[in-house]
């Protein structure tokens, strides 16, 4: 279970942190779109995306034992 939550928590950690990059780089091209999309709903969902990571991360180390 700790291997899931780990391997969970990189994976949205990164995920989330290339669409906040993403966003990021497209609001200061100057767009306000993309690909159909706000760029502050992308930011956002970057933004949730990288919490999620971080509350994977937090569950895994309370399920250490210790």
């Amino acid at each position: 279970m700790n291997n899931a939550l780990l391997w969970l928590g990189r994976g949205a950690g990164v995920i989330g942190a290339l669409v906040c990059a993403v966003a990021i780089v497209t609001r200061v091209a100057g767009k306000y779109w993309l690909a159909d999309f706000q760029v502050g709903t992308l930011l956002l969902a970057g933004s949730a995306a990288m919490i999620a990571g971080c509350f994977c991360f937090l569950w895994m180390l309370t399920q250490r034992p210790g």
